[in-house]
C-alpha cells in the first residue's frame, strides 16, 4: 500500500484561485480534481464573475470559498481572488483546467527549493475533444504561445491555465496591472509585471489538463488580438533586450561576492 506523500511544515501554503462565469460543469471537474489533491490547498477561493447559471452552487457543494465580482472581466475577477487569498504561493487555474495529481505538492516543492523564484507555471494537455487531434492541437495552441510571448517578454511567459506566484510578489505589482482595460491579456499583463523584476520559472510536474474549445468558441481573432495589444502596450520601455540586460544587471547583484568587494551600485531599474 502507498503511503500518501505529506508537505513538510516548511513547505508554503497554497491558495487556489478560480474565476468562473457561466461554467458551472467545467468548474464541477476542476473541483473535484483539486479536492483530489494530496496534500490539499490551504483555500480554495472561486471567484463568481457576474454568472447567471449554479457555478457558485457547485463551488460552495465542494467547499470553495466564493467571492462575487461583478465587473466583468477575467483579470479583474483573477485579481480579486488574489487579493482575497491568505496562501503564502497563489496557484490560479481557469474553471476548465483539471490539474494533474501532484501539481500543488510540485509548485510548493518548486518555491521552496528555490527563494529567488517568484513565479511559476507548467505544461497543459487537452482532455477533451477528438483524442487524436489533442496532441496536434496542443503544439498549435500552447507552443506558439510560449515561444512567441516569450520572445516578446524575454522570458518564460505564464500561462494562464495553470499558474502560480508568490503572495507578496502580487501584492508588488497588484496596482500596476491594466485591468481597467478590456482588451489586455491578463496573464501576459501580470508576466510583464512580475517578470521585470522577477524570476519565472518552468515546472512539468505542475501539469493541467485544459479544454479543446478555444478551437470552437469563435473567439481566436479577439485572442490574437488582445495578445498583441497587451505587448504593445508594454513596449518600449518593456522589450525584451531591455528586460533581459535588467535581468543581466539583477543577477550580478545577486551573486556572492569575495569578502571586501565593494558592491554594484543598482540602476535605476532595479532602484525601482
Amino acid at each position: 500500500m502507498s503511503i500518501p506523500y505529506r508537505l513538510p511544515a516548511q513547505l508554503p501554503t497554497v491558495s487556489v484561485v478560480i474565476p468562473v462565469k457561466d461554467d458551472a460543469p467545467k468548474l464541477r471537474q476542476c473541483l473535484e480534481a483539486v479536492n483530489r489533491q494530496d496534500p490539499p490547498a490551504h483555500e480554495v477561493i472561486v471567484v463568481d464573475n457576474a454568472s447567471t447559471d449554479d457555478s457558485a452552487a457547485v463551488a460552495r457543494a465542494f467547499g470553495a470559498c466564493v467571492i462575487a465580482e461583478p465587473r466583468i472581466g477575467i483579470g479583474t475577477a483573477s485579481s480579486t481572488g488574489y487579493d482575497h487569498a491568505t496562501g503564502s504561493v497563489i496557484l490560479r487555474l481557469d474553471a476548465d483546467s483539471v490539474p494533474d495529481p501532484g501539481s500543488i505538492a510540485a509548485a510548493a516543492r518548486a518555491f521552496a527549493a528555490d527563494p529567488l523564484l517568484e513565479a511559476l507555471t507548467g505544461p497543459a494537455h487537452f482532455n477533451d475533444g477528438p483524442t487524436l487531434l489533442r496532441r496536434p492541437a496542443l503544439l498549435v495552441y500552447l507552443v506558439p504561445y510560449y515561444f512567441l510571448t516569450g520572445l516578446a517578454l524575454g522570458h518564460v511567459p505564464l500561462f494562464g491555465s495553470n499558474m502560480a506566484f508568490r503572495r507578496n510578489a502580487w501584492l508588488e505589482v497588484r496596482n500596476e496591472l491594466h485591468l481597467a482595460d478590456w482588451l489586455v491579456h491578463d496573464d501576459v499583463d501580470l508576466s510583464f509585471h512580475l517578470g521585470s523584476r522577477h524570476r519565472i520559472g518552468f515546472c512539468r510536474s505542475m501539469r493541467v489538463g485544459i479544454s479543446m474549445r478555444p478551437f470552437t468558441d469563435g473567439q481566436r481573432l479577439l485572442r490574437l488580438r488582445r495578445g498583441f495589444h497587451t505587448i504593445f502596450l508594454h513596449w518600449p520601455e518593456e522589450a525584451p533586450w531591455v528586460r533581459i540586460a535588467g535581468a543581466a544587471r539583477r543577477r550580478r547583484l545577486l551573486r556572492p561576492r569575495p569578502r571586501g568587494a565593494t558592491p554594484l551600485p543598482p540602476s535605476g531599474a532595479d532602484r525601482a
